[in-house]
């Protein structure tokens, strides 16, 4: 029974995430600043876990501070520049493209904590890591030659790697890290210092002439987005993973891509090309390797 539960709280995870590329879409579409919007989703999360975390935030006073160079890291990585990217990424490419991508940051995670001598490394997660990285080339190239001789990329999926990338990044330090701090209370400083490294951006906006317009549509996405791809997701992940292990969970990342595009098919129009489908093989396969090479190890 409580295998079921864990599983039903990956799907709602995977769904919640994929919710968050078609919000960052609609955020275009709407002429909602990218940046702006990063800045008022992770604000509003903010305010919504204060409640919950202040007592600890206190308490553990000493460890915040000692760590204030790899919290301040930790925001930037994951709060600030995986949601801008992401957001970013989205004016130039499809939703299937960027969420195809993230499909591969369990990949990305293998070769950081390779380099930095935090995991050991065999041969099936080798493996795993170079299928995926040939499905993310896939789909850049479109399996076109000329696209890849001539480097003339997608301006969005390239934004989108680079997102993948400081994720990876974000990641890997915290598994190497061990922080005292409980999990929750973790997260609220991580946004907090993710807060204050995504202002001047949010500031760049708005000497722009991108003054983010409140309305009724606004509202209702950053409403969506601190409920559910922010604090939704977060305790759906976590709740599955105390029961069934972050090796088991890491595949339900594979139904993100999925989940996407089918909602991207129907509410967007986009269509699912024969690249996508070759670079969806290839990434979900190596998310599968990578996950069994772990199991065995």
């Amino acid at each position: 029974m409580q295998n079921i539960k864990a599983y039903f709280m990956l799907v709602c995870a995977s769904l919640f995430w994929a919710g968050n590329f078609m919000v960052g879409k609609f955020a275009f579409l709407t002429e909602i600043p990218p940046l702006s919007l990063v800045f008022y989703r992770w604000l509003l999360v903010w305010i919504i876990l204060l409640p919950f975390t202040y007592k600890e935030i206190v308490e553990y006073k000493e460890t915040i501070l000692n760590n204030l160079p790899l919290l301040f890291f930790l925001g930037l990585t994951s709060v600030g520049l995986f949601n801008s990217f992401t957001y970013l990424s989205l004016i130039h490419t499809q939703v299937i493209n960027a969420s195809l991508f993230n499909a591969a940051i369990p990949a990305i995670i293998i070769l950081l904590c390779f380099l930095f001598k935090i995991e050991k490394t065999n041969k099936f997660q080798i493996l795993g890591l170079i299928i995926s990285v040939g499905g993310i080339f896939a789909i850049v190239t479109k399996l076109e030659l000329n696209i890849l001789l001539s480097l003339n990329f997608n301006k969005g999926d390239l934004i989108m790697i680079g997102g993948v990338l400081t994720w990876g990044i974000y990641s890997t330090l915290l598994k190497k890290k061990k922080f005292t701090l409980p999990l929750l209370t973790l997260v609220h400083v991580i946004c907090t210092f993710g807060l204050i490294s995504v202002f001047p951006q949010f500031l760049y906006e708005l000497s722009n002439g991108q003054v983010i317009q409140f309305n009724i549509n606004l509202v209702y996405t950053l409403v969506f987005l601190a409920l559910f791809p922010s604090i939704g997701s977060y305790y759906c992940w976590a709740g599955a993973v105390s029961i069934i292990g972050a090796n088991r969970a890491g595949i339900s990342l594979s139904l993100i891509p999925l989940f996407s595009s089918i909602m991207a098919i129907v509410i967007y129009d986009e269509v699912f090309q024969f690249f996508h489908l070759i670079g969806a093989i290839l990434i979900i396969l190596g998310l599968f390797l990578s996950n069994k090479e772990i199991k065995n190890a």
